[in-house]
């Protein structure tokens, strides 16, 4: 049974993600709002996928403070965090942006019993090299996206 949550303002689990935070708006990061973080951890990261798209990374946020409890609209870029490069070659968050058709966007945030402590752009392959054997618990929160539509 999973303590740790993870939610969103903006969106509902499995819902559509707003446009703002998309390729087709602002593309400023959604605010995201966790709980249940399990005692011994020491830091948080976040990485944000989409399945649907071979695992393209939209973001990748490592050593997040243990007692952080959230991320506000457009956080990204902010400095008070690790951020890492995407797959769209860029540090920091890079919205839904898909091709065609409705593509899922999986933010699992992990509490980690060390901080990663890397340095530069890392991607989300080195992240999770990183937190191989450190992660106390992970949460997902899903959301959808579909240009156009």
């Amino acid at each position: 049974m999973s303590g740790l949550s993870l939610a969103s303002a903006t969106f509902a689990d499995g819902g559509p993600i707003p446009a703002r935070h998309s390729c087709d708006g602002a593309d400023v990061s959604p605010p995201l709002a966790w709980s249940g973080v399990p005692v011994g951890t020491r830091a948080l990261a976040l990485i944000v996928d989409d399945p649907d798209a071979r695992g393209f990374v939209h973001w990748v946020v490592f050593d997040l403070p243990a007692e952080r409890a959230s991320l506000a609209e457009g956080a990204s870029g902010g400095g008070s965090f690790g951020e890492g490069r995407n797959d769209f070659g860029r540090v920091g968050w890079g919205g839904p942006c898909p091709p065609s058709g409705t593509h899922r966007y999986v933010f699992e945030l992990s509490a980690l019993d060390r901080t990663l402590g890397l340095t530069g752009a890392p991607t989300a392959a080195d992240v999770r090299r990183a937190m191989a054997g450190h992660v106390l618990e992970s949460v997902r929160l899903t959301g959808t996206y579909r240009r156009g539509g």
